[in-house]
């Protein structure tokens, strides 16, 4: 018989440790969103706090909206127009926080870029190093489109806003249906050509909305203004049920204020009755 061979058991070399390394996630782009124009219709909502945002964004919503809305539907104020830069931010910074891949809108408070080209890209930096927006949002037309030119040459992606602007609605224009189709498709074109890649219409005629968006390069985001947008945005609030003053236009979705308000009188008949705690 033939001796057997005794093989040396070599062993495996060492390597060095190497961490896992996390996932990364990039957040959607002002230029993917504009390419969604007559690609897709796309849905967009408000979100004032990381753990709604973060709901949104398991649903599938990936353009969330950080509105100076959260002056009626957060803080309790009447008007947008009271919001300031700090409450835009510190809202912004939640927002932030609780996603990962949403592109996050942010609203320029009334009074944060009328003064001067200056003072609001100044501010527009702001809400994009301080609130970790992805792009700024202004009301206003042709009046303001030189303040969009200047936020977007600096790199900041804009988006513009027309129709019923609530910052100034209730100083004098209201809020009524708007019908001006001159001075709409003027204000429309004005923002394009400043530089914003989409273009809010808000409570603007139908068909005028229709005009708009096949007029324009780039998406239009309607809210109460008829189905011919590119995308739909509405705010969180009323989707959910929460607000008790939503507009006509907004069709709400479930009713959260009232189930909160049961499961807390559940809570407060327990405490007095001494069933909680158990």
């Amino acid at each position: 018989m033939e001796p057997k061979v005794v093989r040396e058991r070599k062993e495996p070399e060492a390597r060095p440790y190497e961490p896992a390394k996390a996932p990364v996630f990039r957040r959607l782009t002002a230029a993917a969103i504009k390419r969604r124009k007559r690609r897709e219709t796309f849905p967009v909502v408000t979100a004032y706090d990381a753990p709604f945002a973060r709901f949104a964004e398991e649903a599938g919503i990936d353009v969330i909206l950080v509105g100076d809305s959260l002056g009626n539907v957060v803080l309790g104020y009447d008007e947008t127009t009271p919001v300031t830069m700090e409450q835009m931010i510190h809202h912004a910074q939640a927002v932030a926080r609780g996603t990962s891949r949403a592109h996050v809108i942010v609203d320029m408070p009334f009074g944060s870029y009328q003064v001067s080209d200056e003072e609001a890209l100044r501010n527009a930096i702001r809400l994009v190093k301080e609130g970790g927006a992805c792009s700024v949002k202004l009301e206003g037309g042709v009046h303001e489109a030189e303040r969009v030119k200047a936020i977007a040459r600096a790199g900041i992606p804009v988006v513009g806003h027309i129709g019923i602007t609530p910052q100034t609605a209730g100083l004098g224009p209201g809020y009524k249906m708007r019908t001006h189709r001159d001075r709409l498709v003027a204000d429309a074109r004005a923002i394009e050509a400043a530089g914003a890649y989409a273009v809010v219409l808000e409570v603007v005629d139908a068909e005028i909305t229709r005009e708009i968006s096949e007029l324009l390069s780039i998406p239009t985001i309607g809210i109460g203004s008829g189905p011919h947008c590119d995308s739909q945005v509405l705010v969180l609030h009323d989707v959910l049920g929460i607000y008790s003053h939503s507009p006509r236009f907004a069709k709400r979705y479930a009713e959260f204020g009232r189930e909160a308000t049961q499961a807390l009188r559940v809570y407060a008949d327990e405490v007095r009755t001494h069933a909680f705690p158990d």
